[in-house]
């Protein structure tokens, strides 16, 4: 199982989760960011740190957010990783 980023990081992509993973499972797309799950420990550092409330474990994802499970796995291997925080999209 593996945290996973949804919907409400969708054009705001803050990044205070990202220096607090002590994995560094994240990945920057150019819309919003995605946990690497072959990396990510569930420790869940992350879902405390995310303004937006966007990080939720594998298992607990609402149900309309589902799709963003397989989106995280297919976005997170072809985006490059992100360790730094950055300014937000929006705020």
């Amino acid at each position: 199982m593996t945290m996973v980023v949804t919907e409400p990081c969708f054009g705001c992509k803050y990044t205070d989760c990202v220096v607090v993973c002590p994995c560094d499972c994240f990945r920057e797309g150019e819309s919003m960011l995605f946990i690497f799950p072959d990396d990510c420990i569930d420790c869940e550092a992350c879902v405390a740190e995310c303004p937006v409330s966007a990080i939720y474990y594998e298992d607990n994802v609402p149900e309309p957010w589902k799709e963003y499970i397989a989106l995280n796995r297919e976005m997170s291997a072809i985006c490059p990783p992100i360790v730094e925080k950055k300014s937000p999209l929006c705020g």
